[in-house]
């Protein structure tokens, strides 16, 4: 009931309430869904890395997420860093389907958070650092660093609620509510988290330029 009461929850409502506002009026518009070659064709080779496995999402998880295409690849680096790479694409979010955080999906998988905050990483093809959440994780003797952000319309976002807001300004400008969840998995090896941090931003600075010519502009 404090929850209810919070600042947090009360502008999550007012986000929600608009959204839910802004889709209802353009529900009689036809909503531009841009072209996007299936993730499948996403580089299986990329500078020092190369795919080690491309990994099929059950079909269970598949229905929750709703997504309109996904992508779950191991890569290998040259040093034999490994690294799990997702992306989950929608082409839209007006109704009802949309990204589900990782913070939420992680700990319902027996994964416990130890470490939440956001990175910049200097991201080639990009002109400025792009910010991404960093979130460290730990299910009994194994910790993981994810790296994760929302990806749309030239743009980078890490936190939910400034997803949301895009989201509803793109609604109405663009007539546009696609968007896509990208994400990084290190794994944490001899508990050298700092370690895995920067294998999963070796990583983001070697797919980040074709991930621009993968997803929609």
């Amino acid at each position: 009931m404090k929850f209810l009461r919070s600042p947090y929850a009360r502008v999550l409502t007012l986000v929600l309430l608009l959204q839910g506002g802004v889709f209802y009026a353009l529900a009689m518009r036809a909503e531009k869904t841009p072209p996007m070659q299936p993730l499948s064709y996403f580089p299986v080779s990329l500078p020092g890395y190369r795919m080690l496995r491309d990994i099929a999402t059950p079909k269970e998880i598949l229905d929750i997420l709703k997504a309109d295409d996904t992508l779950t690849r191991e890569y290998l680096s040259t040093s034999g860093e490994h690294v799990l790479f997702y992306i989950a694409y929608f082409n839209s979010q007006r109704y009802g389907q949309a990204p589900h955080s990782p913070k939420n999906c992680l700990p319902g998988e027996g994964w416990e958070p130890v470490e939440s905050d956001t990175i910049d990483i200097a991201a080639p093809g990009w002109p400025t650092p792009i910010s991404v959440n960093h979130f460290v994780v730990q299910h009994g003797d194994e910790k993981e660093v994810t790296l994760y952000w929302y990806q749309s319309h030239h743009r980078v976002i890490a936190h939910e609620f400034a997803a949301k807001f895009w989201l509803v300004a793109d609604s109405i400008r663009y007539n546009r509510s696609d968007s896509a969840l990208v994400r990084i998995i290190a794994p944490v090896r001899d508990n050298d988290a700092d370690a895995a941090t920067r294998s999963g931003v070796s990583f983001v600075q070697a797919m980040f330029p074709a991930l621009l010519n993968q997803l929609p502009q």
